[in-house]
């Protein structure tokens, strides 16, 4: 893992851009701490739109989780996004989704699969890679939570990496049949945020997943609003869950 920049915000927080191999991402950390136990972390993920793009959302999400508990926060762009290699096949299935989504018809199982699956295959081992490195470094020792971006992804991730110990979604439904299957393998305590009137988003598709996750503890917050309307609270409220769950498994664990 390479740091090719770094600075401190004025919140205390200090962010460094890095890369692993082809895999550009940003980490935020505490400029200082008394607790001399390393931080948990918080993988934070975003749509397929841009590092770039999403850097304000994200910037802000995570110097929240930093400055007010005490965590450390991470992202990395996601394979055929931003400045990384353009893929071919990623392309096109988001041009198919683009003209299903004009033509104000549904959007074919098969148009779902061919956007999600492949990134989510190539997305969850290089999260996992990043995480390996990210770990072993000074004041950052686990447990691990996830949040956000394409829920596919982070619901792969809940079920292959044993570290990730809780995990926020944000619901959707370009979720391909086969990952209600791997729902039903969750089993971490899981905070759902579903926009109740969001344009791109079939409710009841998103019901569906969260009924069939296999997790104990799993909290549904729904709030009236569109996709772009998550009301402000629920960042404290998710960063909550985070600190009960991951704050609770450090302690536990005797780190």
């Amino acid at each position: 893992m390479h740091f090719s920049s770094e600075k401190r915000l004025d919140d205390n927080v200090v962010e460094r851009a890095f890369t692993l191999g082809e895999i550009p991402g940003i980490l935020w950390t505490p400029a200082a701490s008394p607790d001399p136990v390393p931080a948990p972390l918080i993988l934070i993920g975003h749509p397929p739109l841009g590092l770039g793009r999403m850097y304000p959302r994200l910037a802000g999400r995570a110097r929240h989780y930093v400055a007010e508990y005490g965590f450390a926060a991470a992202t990395i762009e996601l394979p055929g996004c931003g400045e990384r290699p353009r893929w071919a096949a990623a392309e096109q299935a988001r041009a198919d989704l683009r003209r299903a989504m004009e033509s104000g018809g549904p959007v074919g199982g098969e148009i779902v699969d061919a956007l999600i699956l492949p990134l989510v295959d190539r997305a969850v081992p290089e999260w996992q890679a990043v995480l390996d490195e990210l770990l072993a470094l000074p004041g950052i020792g686990g447990p691990v939570g996830y949040e956000g971006g394409v829920i596919s992804i982070g619901v792969r991730l809940a079920v292959v990496e044993p570290r990730i110990v809780a995990a926020g979604f944000f619901a959707g439904s370009l979720v391909p049949a086969a990952m209600f299957e791997e729902a039903r393998r969750v089993t971490i305590p899981l905070h759902v945020l579903l926009q109740w009137d969001d344009e791109g988003n079939d409710r009841q598709a998103a019901l569906d997943l969260f009924d069939a996750f296999g997790s104990r503890e799993k909290t549904l917050h729904a709030n009236l609003g569109g996709h772009t309307g998550v009301p402000e609270f629920e960042l404290d409220t998710g960063a909550r869950f985070f600190a009960r769950h991951l704050k609770a498994e450090r302690t536990a664990s005797g780190a």
